[in-house]
Order: C-alpha cells, then structure tokens, then sequence
C-alpha cells in the first residue's frame, strides 16, 4: 500500500516534480510558490505543487516574469 503525502520538503518536491532544488528555492524567494515553515524547514502542499505545475505548464521557471503565482486554498 503506498502511503501519499500532505506536503513535502524541497528536496522530495524536486524528487517528484524533477525540478531543481535551487530552481524551487528561487520560486520561493520569488513569492510564486507558497510554503508551510517549520522552524527552518520549508514545505510544500502536494495539492499546492500540482496546481503550481498546472498553472506553469510551458512557462521557463528560471524567468521570473514567465512564472505565474499560486496560493494555498483556505479551508
């Protein structure tokens, strides 16, 4: 039975996404992709990601201006 995760670290969102480490850490830095700190963790909501991956789809997400945001949705 494979257990599906919640939120994820920036090293297990680059994992599943294949997008880089420092590629997600400029998004963050950026303000288009939210995150959950945890003292000096970083996480990302799975839900959060695909629509990010959604949203970006084409776009070069090393050019700031090509990225378009996402925001968690509230309860």
């Amino acid at each position: 039975m494979h257990e599906s995760k919640i939120a994820y670290s920036i090293e297990e969102a680059a994992d599943c996404t294949g997008i880089g480490r420092n590629t997600i850490r400029k998004l963050i830095e950026w303000e288009k992709l939210p995150v959950l700190k945890v003292g000096r963790k970083l996480l990302i909501r799975a839900d959060t990601m695909e629509r990010f991956m959604r949203v970006n789809e084409g776009n070069d997400l090393r050019n700031q201006s090509e990225v378009k945001p996402v925001c968690n949705l509230t309860a």
